[in-house]
């Protein structure tokens, strides 16, 4: 999966996992939402480029 994200897709996914790990140290539970929101907004985007991909007939 890792080479497929390229360097720059690596160093996002580095400060989200930051982000969300300093939020979690002053409150663990909007750190839990705010995880599952990010993980819903993925699961949503590649959803999105699925079905896009399916109607050009490339996937």
């Amino acid at each position: 999966m890792l080479q497929n994200l390229g360097a720059l897709g690596i160093v996002g996914l580095l400060l989200l996992i930051a982000g969300i790990g300093l939020i979690a140290y002053q409150n663990l539970l909007i750190a839990a939402g705010m995880a599952l929101i990010v993980a819903g907004l993925g699961l949503v985007v590649k959803s999105l480029i699925s079905g896009m991909l399916q109607n050009f007939g490339m996937f």
